[in-house]
C-alpha cells in the first residue's frame, strides 16, 4: 500500500512537471504583463468630417430637438439602454466628463435608446444614484437614420459644425486623461477655425 501511495505521488508530480512545460510550450500560451491598452484607442477620428442630417429626439420634458441646436460646440452623442450593462457602466464616467469642459465649448447628449423612455428611465437613474443625470430620449430610434445603432454603447462626436468627427462603438472608460485631451483637442481645433 505504501508502495502504490509513493508511486501516485511520483506519477503525480511527473504530470504536474510535464502538463506545466506543455502550458509553456506554444508562443502566446505564456501569460503576459503586457498592460491593456486605453479604451480611448477605440475611438475612430475620421480623416474628414462626415455630414449629419438633422434628425429629431426628445428632452426629458418630451420637447423634440436636434444637433442643430448645439451648434457651436462639440458634442458628444452617447446612445444607451437601461438593458445594456457596458452603457450603464460608462454614465457615471461620461457625467463626469461633461464637468471638465466648458457649456459655451462642449455638450454631452446621452440619449436613451429605451422604449419605454423616461418612464423606465427616470427611476432607473434614481436607483442608480444619478436622479439628476440629463439623459435625452429616441424612442422610436430614430437616430438609427444616421447612426447605426445595432451595438451600445455607441459614442458619435461632433465638430461645432454639427458634422461627425469622430465615433466608437464600444465601451470607453471616459474617465482616462485620454479621452479629456481627445475631447480638448476637438475644442481647440474647432476654435481655430473661422466661422
Amino acid at each position: 500500500m505504501k508502495h502504490k501511495v509513493i508511486t501516485a505521488l511520483m506519477l503525480s508530480s511527473l504530470f504536474s512537471l510535464l502538463a506545466g512545460g506543455v502550458a509553456h510550450a506554444y508562443p502566446g500560451m505564456q501569460q503576459t504583463t503586457k498592460p491593456m491598452e486605453s479604451t480611448v484607442d477605440l475611438i475612430n477620428v475620421l480623416p474628414k468630417t462626415f455630414p449629419i442630417e438633422p434628425v429629431t429626439f426628445n428632452d426629458v420634458d418630451g420637447k423634440t430637438i436636434d444637433f442643430s441646436q448645439f451648434k457651436g460646440k462639440i458634442i458628444m452623442v452617447n446612445m444607451w439602454a437601461t438593458w445594456c450593462p457596458p452603457c450603464v457602466r460608462e454614465l457615471p464616467a461620461i457625467e463626469r466628463l461633461a464637468t471638465k469642459f466648458k457649456a459655451e465649448d462642449f455638450v454631452l447628449l446621452p440619449i436613451s435608446i429605451d422604449a419605454e423612455g423616461k418612464q423606465q428611465v427616470q427611476p432607473f437613474l434614481s436607483s442608480l444614484g444619478m436622479p439628476n443625470f440629463n439623459s435625452y430620449y429616441d424612442q422610436p430610434q430614430s437616430l438609427g437614420d444616421v447612426f447605426p445603432l445595432d451595438t451600445i454603447p455607441a459614442t458619435f462626436i461632433l465638430d461645432q459644425q454639427g458634422q461627425l468627427i469622430a465615433f466608437v462603438r464600444s465601451y470607453v472608460d471616459w474617465d482616462d486623461a485620454k479621452a479629456v485631451s481627445l475631447i480638448q483637442g476637438f475644442i481647440d481645433k474647432g476654435s481655430k477655425k473661422p466661422n
